[in-house]
């Protein structure tokens, strides 16, 4: 089966930009990598999303990694940014680094093939000042292995003008409709189904039913870059999408008549930083552990991105306006989120064993490749 792509119609990039950043910044060129560079001379080689850390970008305010080499004396010898999760997944068995940026399968990986290691808090300033929940889903075996950074969750958007009677069941079973291209849409498919408690941890027979319903229409769209779904409302291609809060609130803005489907819950992630594993010296690391910690820079990057912060004191200027899209703070809001975790193998749910994550990817292969 092959991916369908959205109409490529222009549709005013004016539109779908908000006060807070782009809906795809381009930053500037990293610095060339330093092929001798270790963590013992002071320099770091990091690897995180685009738009995560940048020198600049198209904005002055996108300059983390700048203010961070002039405050703490520390360099970044190596950038590598990548868009998408396959992307990070490739990237990080090429070559060690020292800090990365890892959503919760590919944190799970790297805990299970050790190519992380424990952070110690107490050396995080600032560490207490993140969300409790959050710190939370980073501690695996009573170590903390994730730093929280950005987080979001999904939820399905469609046309008012168009669609009547909105609802998940039909958001699946239209071929009018753009799914996030990732095996972790599986999850999205199983909150369809009264049986499942928790969408990350299911029998085979629960997969099997979500599996059949994502195989309903085998020429629906599956998207890589948000983008792709604003251009479809904006062409009229699209009825529904899975989305952030984010994306709506650009089509909202471009004067697009979108709302979202009332639904009990919904899918999230969480974004984290972890340190490498077999650091000669972890001072810089955990500098910039410290940095991305810090509100300043959790603001800043939210308000790029399109992302929550994990530090709710970010929450204030230019912060507000993303953090009040995603509701940071309103427990009941963020009751209704499933914040994924890579899908174990080694549990049992109320009908049989879990489904592992490589089940889940390679039945993703199928439906959408």
């Amino acid at each position: 089966m092959k991916r369908r792509r959205t109409s490529a119609m222009a549709l005013a990039v004016a539109a779908l930009v908000t006060g807070t950043g782009a809906t795809s910044p381009t930053p500037k060129a990293t610095p060339s990598p330093t092929p001798t560079a270790t963590q013992s001379d002071g320099t770091l080689q990091i690897l995180t999303y685009r738009g995560y850390a940048e020198y600049g970008g198209v904005s002055p305010k996108a300059n983390w990694v700048g203010s961070f080499e002039k405050e703490t004396g520390c360099r970044i010898a190596r950038l590598d940014t990548v868009r998408t999760a396959e992307e990070m997944a490739a990237k990080v068995g090429e070559r060690p680094y020292d800090v990365i940026s890892a959503g919760p399968v590919l944190a799970g990986d790297l805990i299970a093939r050790k190519q992380v290691q424990p952070v110690d808090p107490a050396k995080v300033a600032g560490y207490d000042d993140l969300d409790e929940r959050f710190r939370e889903m980073g501690e695996v075996s009573g170590k903390v292995y994730g730093v929280p950074y950005l987080w979001g969750y999904h939820e399905f958007v469609y046309d008012a003008a168009k669609v009547k009677g909105a609802s998940l069941d039909r958001a699946f079973a239209s071929d009018r409709v753009a799914l996030r291209d990732s095996p972790m849409t599986i999850a999205d498919a199983a909150l369809t189904d009264n049986t499942v408690k928790d969408p990350y941890e299911l029998s085979r027979a629960q997969f099997d039913r979500a599996v059949a319903l994502l195989g309903q229409h085998k020429d629906r769209t599956y998207w890589k870059k948000p983008i792709d779904l604003v251009k479809g409302f904006a062409t009229g291609s699209l009825d529904y999408a899975q989305a952030t809060p984010y994306y709506r609130l650009l089509l909202e803005k471009a004067g697009k008549p979108v709302k979202a489907v009332a639904a009990k819950k919904t899918t999230g992630w969480l974004d984290s930083w972890m340190l490498g594993a077999n650091l000669p010296d972890t001072t810089c690391a955990y500098r910039w552990l410290t940095w991305m910690t810090s509100a300043d820079a959790q603001r800043d990057a939210a308000s790029w991105v399109g992302l929550a912060p994990a530090n709710d004191k970010a929450c204030k200027g230019r912060g507000k306006s993303i953090c009040d899209v995603y509701g940071v703070g309103d427990a009941k809001r963020l009751a209704r989120v499933a914040f994924a975790v890579r899908p174990p193998g080694d549990c049992r749910g109320e009908d049989g064993e879990c489904t592992d994550y490589a089940v889940w990817a390679k039945q993703w292969d199928a439906l959408a490749g």
